[in-house]
């Protein structure tokens, strides 16, 4: 996968939650070039990375040492589907770093609603970041272990 299938696939689960009819067949429509089983296996590995984290198998980075920055939140190609759950005041830009306190609230959430549950986890949890960043802070904590 591609840093911009990435990208599209964590847009699309953000939009898709567990409850919606055929959710895979509905992510794989907005990834060109992906099957549903291509999401699902994606998918698996995400929860795979999130289950280590979860589970303490990766160190929390050290912030101020090495920042961990997310990409642009770029929708492109998601405005339909998008709803505006928060001011533009209150988006963050591209390359801030996430606080210890965010990350702290993140694995807080993930605890309460699970993996895959980026919305609840933003919505209850990271108030400051969207429910993208959070599947991207996941997904890219992970990979940079």
């Amino acid at each position: 996968w591609t840093e911009e299938e990435n990208k599209m696939f964590e847009s699309a689960i953000a939009m898709f939650d567990e409850n919606t009819p055929n959710r895979w067949y509905m992510v794989a429509e907005l990834i060109p070039g992906k099957t549903v089983d291509d999401v699902i296996n994606q998918y698996r590995e995400l929860e795979a990375d999130v289950s280590d984290i979860e589970a303490g198998l990766v160190p929390i980075p050290g912030y101020l040492a090495s920042p961990f920055t997310l990409e642009s939140e770029d929708q492109r190609g998601f405005d339909v589907y998008r709803k505006r759950g928060r001011s533009c005041d209150n988006e963050r830009r591209r390359g801030v770093p996430w606080t210890e306190d965010e990350h702290r609230r993140f694995l807080l959430g993930l605890q309460k609603y699970g993996k895959g549950d980026w919305r609840n986890i933003s919505r209850n949890f990271v108030l400051t970041k969207t429910p993208t960043q959070v599947a991207s802070h996941a997904q890219k904590y992970y990979l940079r272990q």
